[in-house]
């Protein structure tokens, strides 16, 4: 498999070379101040890049960054740290994506492989899974009627109201999406599941006093369960118009009176795990991170959960990090060290920040000896 970044790469190292041999050919050397020059650009776009979550674009100026210099101090920790979180990724998706394979839920399963070549194109294992053990997904188009939602359209195709967020996956959805009369969805079939749309059952006559059949009794008896019930009816409609608070406050509450209730438990789940994708979706990352935090202790080893709080704390301390250096840059020093410490909160290990820590501080120190000995 060929990596289609690395001819971007591949051409930005050459132009580094050459100006590498320019400066050799004109019997000197490219100055600290030049080298800060060329590196600084490249530091600021992976700063970016891994705040937006892009970890493989980030990694690539990172390498651009050590091709100028490769005894760069805070490229070399950046770099390292990316790959890191790049190799923690892959191995996540790729096992999240296994276990959807054996699931039979072929779907999943192919999202979670291309996640991994997106990280790491050349990923052998997961680009073999795409090609010989994910099948093909039959798909049919549902036109979007007025009243339609994603839930009656999944309970319409699927029996199953929960899978509404295959369709919105599957179709890339915004968060809380409209759906527009006339518009065209596709629904992907689930293996295993009854697909299709489920023709009306004939009306039954029935004889007064006559008693109901034990199998008519059995599914009457199977809709007072949770879709028939108007409070998680309505915490459904609720999550899918992105009312979270509603929606956790209407599960809670029946949770209250049925505190056994499988189904509304994991519907609490779903519900906390959209909003936490929200939040981080709308850059409210410290919104996000306590809300995934809190699923995470309903359900520690749900591989979800962990990924997405993951992301939202590689996002926290990138973000309070390219803070710091701001405040830096302003000569804003006690505020930067704060940002900085911000940080090591969510990465204890984060040299780049304890190293701006000492600088800044070392800093500190020399403005507050000189201003003293000008007081005197």
């Amino acid at each position: 498999m060929k990596d289609h970044g690395q001819s971007k790469i591949i051409s930005l190292l050459a132009a580094v070379a050459l100006l590498g041999g320019c400066a050799a050919g004109s019997g000197g050397s490219l100055s600290p101040s030049a080298f800060e020059a060329l590196i600084a650009p490249q530091r600021q776009k992976a700063e970016a890049l891994a705040q937006q979550g892009n970890l493989r674009g980030a990694s690539d100026a990172w390498k651009v960054a050590l091709a100028i210099d490769p005894r760069d101090g805070v490229a070399l920790a950046e770099s390292g740290k990316i790959e890191a979180q790049i190799k923690q990724s892959v191995a996540d998706r790729l096992a999240r994506g296994k276990d959807a394979l054996a699931r039979n839920l072929h779907l999943e399963a192919r999202n979670h492989f291309l996640a991994v070549l997106a990280l790491e194109p050349g990923q052998r294992e997961a680009f073999e899974a795409l090609q010989t053990q994910v099948r093909e997904v039959r798909q049919v188009n549902h036109t979007v009627r007025a009243g339609d939602s994603l839930t009656a359209i999944a309970q319409l195709y699927y029996g199953d109201r929960t899978r509404s967020e295959v369709i919105w996956e599957y179709n890339q959805l915004p968060p809380n999406p409209k759906l527009a009369p006339g518009s065209v969805l596709k629904i992907p079939e689930i293996p295993g599941l009854p697909f299709g749309r489920p023709e009306p059952p004939a009306a039954t006559a029935k004889t007064p006093g006559s008693a109901v059949p034990p199998s008519t009794a059995k599914t009457e008896s199977s809709e007072e369960g949770l879709y028939a019930n108007p409070a998680l009816g309505a915490a459904r409609e609720a999550l899918e118009r992105g009312d979270y608070q509603l929606a956790l406050s209407t599960v809670d509450r029946f949770l209250g009176q049925n505190p056994r209730n499988n189904e509304a438990s994991e519907l609490r789940q779903s519900v906390l795990l959209q909003q936490a994708r929200n939040l981080m979706e709308q850059n409210k990352l410290l919104d996000a991170y306590n809300a995934a935090n809190q699923l995470l202790k309903v359900n520690p080893k749900d591989g979800a959960v962990t990924s997405l709080l993951s992301q939202v704390r590689t996002r926290l301390v990138q973000q309070h990090y390219n803070q710091g250096m701001q405040l830096f840059r302003e000569e804003k020093l006690p505020a930067a060290i704060a940002e900085w410490r911000s940080a090591l909160q969510y990465d204890p290990a984060h040299d780049g920040a304890k190293r701006n820590i000492d600088q800044a501080q070392r800093l500190l120190k020399g403005l507050q000896e000189r201003q003293q000995k000008q007081g005197k």
